[in-house]
């Protein structure tokens, strides 16, 4: 990026190398150094290259960096904005714009959001992922966790909701285990899941139970 870094604010090179230097800083976790190097970029992009590609890419950059500083609600509300973009010229299927999708799941789990991560991944999200990206993919599988903890971590669920939690686990679990290993760490992620699934379903049926 130093290479365009003498260039006019309107040179396309310049504006794109910054965006490589912000997603590298998020990328590394420098998420307060990222901050102002974004909040420039995008002011560029909306004044010379609002109809350009990347913006996508600066505005995504944007909202995790966002997230990564405790500041879920504002990445939600870009998250969203981005994706239903993705939809427009991607399509849902894409799997640009279902990563996306997993983006906004996630922040609603952060914001405690159960109903809308729900209904967002379980009608939206996972079938557009099964049916582009297949049942094992990683994007796949991550989804179905988001739904699970969803499902389980909601105090309005139920004995049957948090049945159907561990179903997702269990299945999750065991196709993490044949296309990634045991010892990978989304497996063991996933299997922590799986635990926790189990934990809280037990926890359900003894109080329940005489």
């Amino acid at each position: 990026w130093k290479t365009y870094l003498g260039r006019p604010e309107t040179d396309g090179f310049r504006w794109r190398g910054m965006i490589g230097l912000a997603s590298a800083l998020v990328t590394s976790k420098r998420s307060a150094e990222a901050l102002p190097v974004l909040e420039a970029n995008l002011a560029l992009g909306r004044r010379y290259w609002s109809h350009d590609e990347n913006m996508l890419v600066a505005q995504n950059n944007y909202s995790i960096c966002l997230d990564d500083l405790g500041r879920p609600d504002e990445a939600l509300v870009i998250y969203r904005a981005v994706y239903a973009k993705m939809v427009a010229n991607f399509g849902v299927s894409h799997e640009r714009t279902i990563h996306m999708g997993n983006n906004i799941a996630g922040s609603m789990l952060t914001l405690r959001l159960w109903d809308d991560c729900k209904h967002f991944t379980r009608d939206q999200l996972l079938p557009a992922a099964r049916r582009s990206l297949g049942p094992d993919h990683n994007i796949t599988l991550g989804l179905g966790q988001n739904l699970a903890i969803a499902i389980e971590q909601d105090p309005e669920s139920t004995r049957d909701d948090k049945l159907e939690a561990e179903t997702i686990m269990q299945d999750v679990v065991r196709r993490r285990r044949r296309v990634f290993g045991p010892a990978h760490p989304h497996t063991l992620r996933a299997e922590t899941g799986l635990s926790t699934a189990r934990a809280r379903l037990a926890h359900v049926v003894k109080w329940r139970d005489p």
